[in-house]
């Protein structure tokens, strides 16, 4: 759609009654559906901008986050399926002060900007909680590795246990080597259980128009 008519449909949109918001949401973007459930422009910059996603260094902001909003819908269809524990409101009311804190001093234009409220922000807060007891339920908050995976880890990773330029002994760093051993093996196993859900769901992603 041409910039032109696009405006133009704004408009009318408008004259029709409708609130800003609604033309927006009329005119978003779809960068992928999961399974029929689609993911917009907005819901990205919306991502983003609370903090929903993790983006690293030289990745693509936008495509990083559209990426893991995918593989949220294919965990939130999990969750649908085993129902974890409902999370209190009291964890919910932490998890939306972390959220908006996230969004910091950007936190009114975002809402303006992608339409969020406190009660979508409320129903995002509730997903992140329950992501995360579902992923614990199954894969464990922690997982047991050896003493050769540790010592691999020390070995592989010098620069996290490198203070004041002098490497930390082994028996010192073994503690947190262990730790983040660990996460690494969750890590590993979660990205391998999203790429067997993506590869069992239907998942597309619509070419941008010029």
């Amino acid at each position: 759609m041409c910039r032109i008519h696009a405006q133009w449909l704004v408009v009318a949109l408008l004259a029709a009654g409708l609130s800003p918001i609604s033309a927006q949401q009329l005119l978003d973007r779809v960068v992928a559906r999961v399974n029929g459930t689609p993911i917009t422009l907005t819901d990205v910059n919306a991502a983003l901008g609370l903090g929903l996603v993790e983006i690293a260094g030289g990745e693509d902001p936008q495509a990083a986050a559209a990426r893991q909003l995918i593989e949220r819908q294919l965990i939130l269809a999990e969750v649908a399926r085993f129902a974890p524990p409902e999370p209190d409101g009291a964890a919910i009311e932490r998890e939306m002060a972390a959220l908006k804190a996230r969004a910091g001093a950007h936190l009114e234009m975002l809402m303006q900007s992608t339409g969020l409220d406190e009660q979508r922000i409320r129903d995002l807060a509730g997903e992140n909680l329950r992501i995360q007891s579902y992923l614990n339920q199954r894969f464990g908050a922690s997982l047991q590795v050896s003493d050769e995976e540790v010592e691999q880890y020390y070995r592989g990773h010098p620069e996290e246990f490198t203070r004041n330029g002098i490497l930390v002994s082994y028996e010192d760093a073994a503690p947190v080597a262990r730790q983040r051993a660990s996460a690494l093996r969750r890590s590993a196993l979660i990205a391998q259980w999203l790429r067997d859900l993506r590869a069992r769901a239907e998942v597309t992603t619509p070419q941008a128009r010029p």
